[in-house]
């Protein structure tokens, strides 16, 4: 039985996790574990289309599961010691002892219940404390970068984001300037791979293999770039003269993901969404099928074994080659030279997949098509969006170990960007140093404000913080409430005191030659000023007198009770009072 690689909890206890956030279709596939098995009780959020697609997959590879004959169940090689002896990746894999077998259903439909749906821009507040907003990143039909800010701080979260124009919605990069901190993941793993390239790779090496009267097997998702391969063949087909050509589509949920890519139209580009109002379909394989160049069926088993012809092209999973209906091509093809298998989808090592089948006599071709934003991209993006600091992986801050020289294939940008190991925990390079308070009406009705410069007015405000749910509200201050009247009249001691109005507060700067001129005025002349670091000392040699003037303070030293009266009030005449 396949088992799956779990995301690591040993730094993270998930049932005190408050919030999950995910940024596409191919981020959610550990779901059900979490939301079923670890004690999570908090909110997920994702867009519809991301919910729909991400719940295809995850049938597509239970169904698959559930096909795996289950007589035999092994668990030997989960051994630390035979570990070691294991074939490439399983040797380097980490924690192995961590690995399970694939949810069911019924733990997928529980776990996709618990998402709420959120739009593009939508600003969702998450306990008084923040607000989250999910932007369009434009790698697949519903993904999305995040925004999490409060009213002074601001960090956005970029995860499979792309600058191509494909069939979802362009990506938001002006939504993401301002930020304080913008945690950067999910670039493209193949680099030095050009899409467009790959795209013109696939499709010659294609029309070479069916021309030679040999069969294509594409393994890959129910979903995402398959979408982009068949309207690329759709253009290609007549001019390559493969219009006799069968292509087959094969998946458990094959119908549906054809479906959802046409019903989804306000998640689509500009050019795409405008089709609808024709009406016409956004992608072209609903012509593909309504002429039947493309036939999608369930399984091979049924309508398919019945329809199927050679010289054929089958796009089918998993893109692993480790269960699904792609074994059932490689056992059937893989013996023959004429036949080909094509890899786009990145996310696996084509050598590491094709292990189990070799020796191998089909030919191997390997076109990874990944859209996500490579180096160069980034560093544009970053130029354009200038945020203070910049959190990444490791990885990104140097170039590849098997390319050392090349400069080009590392995030370049100012301040350097802060990077992070695996199991690392980071403390971000900002504190939150303000809190948005708020007035109630009756209170600032009753503010006196005064002009301090041109534009600027303060006031003194006396009131009670009320807090709750993290939002704050200044209000008036209770009232004393009096004694009761049928009681008899408590010693002066114990009643309640008055409420004074506060002191006023002083603001203004000190005009020294205006104060010394003052002080002559009143009689007092052997003046003597003297400049310190804080501000001045005015000493009043004949009175053994001094006063301090500071930025924000004046003292009055002087033993005569009546002199230091008079002085003070000398002093206020030259400030504001508030």
């Amino acid at each position: 039985m396949p088992e799956f690689c779990l995301p690591e909890t040993e730094l993270l206890d998930l049932s005190n996790v408050d919030v999950i956030l995910i940024s596409n279709y191919h981020c959610m596939m550990a779901l059900p574990y979490i939301t079923e098995h670890t004690g999570f009780t908090g909110m997920v959020y994702a867009t519809e289309p991301t919910v729909q697609i991400g719940r295809l997959l995850m049938e597509e590879l239970v169904t698959f599961i559930e096909r795996v004959p289950k007589a035999q169940s092994a668990f030997y090689w989960k051994n630390k010691e035979l570990q070691r002896l294991l074939p490439t990746p399983l040797k380097d894999a980490v924690e192995l002892s961590t690995w399970r077998r694939c949810y069911t259903m019924q733990e997928v439909n529980s776990a996709l219940s618990k998402i709420q749906l959120v739009g593009f821009s939508q600003k969702i507040e998450l306990f008084g404390a923040v607000q989250i907003s999910p932007l369009s990143s434009g790698y697949s039909l519903g993904s999305c970068n995040w925004i999490i800010q409060s009213h002074y701080e601001k960090v956005a979260y970029v995860s499979g984001s792309s600058l191509l124009t494909t069939h979802p919605q362009p990506m938001d990069q002006s939504s993401l300037k301002s930020s304080d901190v913008l945690i950067l993941t999910g670039l493209t793993q193949i680099p030095t791979a050009n899409p467009d390239g790959m795209l013109g790779e696939f499709c010659s090496n294609l029309a070479m293999t069916v021309r030679s009267g040999g069969n294509v097997l594409v393994p890959c998702y129910p979903s995402g770039v398959i979408y982009d391969l068949l309207e690329c063949l759709y253009q290609y087909i007549d001019s390559a003269g493969l219009s006799n050509i069968p292509f087959y589509f094969i998946s458990p949920v094959a119908n549906s993901s054809l479906e959802f890519s046409q019903i989804f139209a306000e998640w689509l580009c500009h050019n795409k969404q405008s089709k609808v109002y024709l009406p016409e379909p956004p992608f072209p394989h609903a012509e593909l099928i309504q002429t039947n160049k493309l036939k999608h069926y369930p399984s091979i088993h049924g309508d398919f074994s019945n329809d199927f012809k050679q010289p054929c092209v089958v796009f089918t999973g998993h893109p692993s080659l480790r269960f699904g209906d792609v074994v059932h091509f490689m056992e059937l093809w893989g013996k023959s030279s004429l036949n080909t298998v094509i890899f786009t989808e990145p996310d696996f090592s084509y050598l590491d997949a094709l292990a189990p089948y070799q020796p191998l006599a089909m030919k191997c071709i390997y076109c990874p098509i990944d859209t996500r934003l490579n180096f160069i991209q980034v560093s544009k993006l970053l130029k354009e969006v200038q945020p203070l600091h910049v959190v990444c992986p490791e990885q990104y801050t140097q170039p590849p170990s098997t390319q050392s020289h090349r400069t080009d294939l590392m995030i370049d940008c100012q301040p350097p960007p802060m990077a992070y190991r695996r199991a690392e925990v980071l403390t971000l390079p900002f504190r939150r140093r303000y809190e948005k308070i708020e007035l109630t009406p009756e209170l600032a009705d009753l503010l006196v404000p005064s002009e301090v410069k041109t534009g600027i007015s303060v006031s003194t405000v006396s009131g009670v913080l009320r807090t709750k749910d993290n939002k704050h509200v200044l209000q008036l201050p209770p009232k004393p409430v009096p004694p009761p009247a049928t009681k008899k009249r408590k010693r002066v001691n114990e009643e309640i005191p008055e409420q004074n109005p506060p002191k006023p507060l002083l603001s203004g700067a000190m005009p020294l030659d205006q104060f010394v001129q003052s002080l002559e005025k009143h009689g007092i002349t052997d003046v003597k000023v003297e400049d310190t670091p804080e501000g001045h000392i005015v000493h009043l040699q004949a009175e053994d007198t001094l006063i301090q003037l500071e930025e924000d303070s004046t003292h009055i030293i002087c033993d005569n009770e009546v002199l230091r009266t008079q002085l003070k009030d000398l002093v206020l005449k030259f400030f504001q009072k508030l």
